[in-house]
């Protein structure tokens, strides 16, 4: 009924009606029939059980970039039981599924391949479904536009990947993706670069905020740590600290710098293995949180309440 109808348009009643069974939208409070002869756009059928439904719906599954046809094509002897059918059929049925292989053009059978690589790095990295049909989506785009020729299909595969977990904001790092892939940090970068460019999307900044949750978790760190880690990033970036540093290293600096406040202390190599970074990088963002921010103080009084326990 919403979607037709908000208020009465006589007397400005909300108090309204929907008679499903007429097909009508009537106002209670004046009597006025807003709306007649409405569509139903409800199945006409009843169901008791879940193979009933199947069997009278007459819709397939929706649209979804993750399956080289979209989801909309058939294969040749797929649902038929070949083993009721007689040596002469069931050949037929064979020679018919192999020309329907061999009449499919290129890009079909990179999509076939790559499609099913893109599923199990992204089942690897435990990626959401958004996430997944968002870099099908971008894969398909690339090699309808002739950007995978020259380049390894596995690496425009995890730049997808990529681009995908930054337009969502799921973060994960070259470093993880490289490892689920099998390919270089630097190819799968340049990769992204490249068909990010070419295809024209725009991908704002990762926030180092959005790696807390998960650096925390791997080095079994507390609420309060985190949400102090939070609060240091964003003094941060009031300073422009952020500003052309990656996220992953001045994330795990302001994690290390919260769980020394808190008294939860981390080995620097500790916290450089979950960001994947290395303590070098640690060091330095380290030191100029400190010096920016302020924030010996706090750690000195951590300190203190320690020794004093």
């Amino acid at each position: 009924m919403a979607e037709y109808v908000k208020k009465c348009p006589e007397c400005g009643s909300i108090n309204l009606f929907w008679n499903k069974e007429k097909g009508e939208v009537i106002c209670k409070d004046c009597g006025l029939v807003i709306e007649e002869k409405m569509v139903d756009f409800g199945q006409e059928w009843r169901e008791f059980d879940s193979e009933e439904g199947d069997k009278l719906r007459r819709a397939g599954a929706p649209m979804t970039y993750t399956q080289y046809d979209q989801g909309l094509g058939t294969e040749v002897g797929k649902m038929a039981d070949l083993s009721k059918l007689g040596a002469k059929s069931r050949n037929k049925f064979f020679r018919l599924r192999k020309w329907q292989y061999r009449i499919s053009t290129a890009i079909e059978r990179n999509l076939k391949l790559a499609l099913a690589e893109l599923k199990r790095v992204a089942s690897y990295l435990k990626l959401p479904r958004s996430v997944e049909e968002e870099s099908a989506r971008i894969y398909t785009m690339a090699v309808q536009r002739g950007l995978v020729r020259g380049r390894s299909m596995e690496s425009v595969v995890a730049g997808a990947l990529y681009a995908a977990c930054r337009r969502h904001e799921v973060p994960r790092t070259l470093d993880e993706l490289s490892e689920a892939s099998g390919i270089e940090k630097k190819e799968i970068g340049r990769t992204y670069r490249f068909v990010t460019r070419e295809l024209g999307i725009s991908i704002l900044p990762s926030n180092p905020a959005d790696y807390i949750p998960r650096f925390a978790s791997a080095l079994k760190l507390t609420a309060e740590t985190q949400s102090k880690a939070i609060e240091i990033l964003e003094r941060a970036q009031r300073e422009e600290l952020t500003s052309g540093r990656g996220p992953t290293g001045i994330a795990a600096a302001a994690l290390y710098v919260s769980a020394l406040i808190h008294g939860e202390k981390r080995t620097q190599r500790e916290v450089a293995d979950v960001a994947g970074v290395t303590e070098v990088t640690i060091r330095n963002r380290y030191k100029e949180l400190l010096e920016q921010l302020k924030l010996e103080k706090e750690i000195r009084k951590a300190k203190k309440k320690l020794v004093a326990v």
